[in-house]
């Protein structure tokens, strides 16, 4: 039996994943802050991704097991429409926290028995926003530049891992119909999550630290 660790399982996104890989047989082991909100199958451990402790906790619970697939989706968005000259910088230092640090912070703590597994795969739900090259619209400073990170970040990590046989993977999850994307979202988390588990499925070692959206379709940095 494979196994998934997904980070920020309790809604959205993260609990569709958890849902549809428990559906497809998978040792699910979901992560959120409050566990009391995780309702889906399998396990669930307490993870706060910005508390260093909260994760070195999990990878002490995570010593000896084997992860196939870790999925860091846990995110936020922060303040929306700051312009330049009255963003928030505390609550941009808490973004880059959440997005950027956490996710690295996971991924270290994780890194042996992901490395222990059979399928060796790290994926890092990234967004579409932080591509540089399609930035044509501007604003949105802190949400873009927190992915924008991500995804450096990821790239050197893939580089980095590539002796290990670890792949790491970029995905954009689309427009999504969640508490973060609001109702006017293009997609629905079926359809998202669906997408990116075919890529996550089909993704080998000439795929890893490239950012692909949730249809397969290549994007650019």
């Amino acid at each position: 039996m494979s196994t998934v660790l997904i980070t920020g399982a309790s809604r959205g996104i993260g609990g569709e994943l958890a849902r549809q890989y428990a559906a497809d047989g998978w040792r699910v082991i979901a992560t959120c802050r409050d566990p009391a909100q995780y309702d889906g199958e399998g396990e669930v451990h307490a993870l706060d991704v910005t508390d260093g402790a909260s994760v070195a906790a999990l990878g002490k619970a995570m010593a000896g097991e084997t992860i196939d697939l870790l999925i860091n989706n846990a995110g936020i968005y922060g303040p929306r429409s700051l312009p330049f000259d009255a963003l928030d910088y505390d609550a941009w230092g808490e973004v880059l926290r959440t997005n950027l640090m956490g996710p690295m912070r996971v991924a270290a703590a994780l890194a042996g028995p992901v490395m222990a597994s059979q399928q060796k795969k790290m994926v890092f739900i990234s967004s579409k926003v932080g591509s540089i090259s399609d930035n044509t619209s501007g604003g949105s400073y802190i949400y873009r530049s927190s992915k924008t990170a991500l995804n450096m970040a990821v790239k050197s990590l893939s580089l980095d891992l590539s002796g290990k046989g670890v792949i790491t993977l970029l995905l954009h999850p689309g427009w999504v119909q969640t508490d973060m994307g609001g109702t006017s979202a293009l997609i629905d988390t079926v359809t998202s999550v669906t997408g990116m588990r075919a890529v996550i499925e089909g993704a080998g070692a000439a795929d890893s630290g490239r950012f692909f959206n949730y249809d397969g379709t290549e994007l650019p940095w």
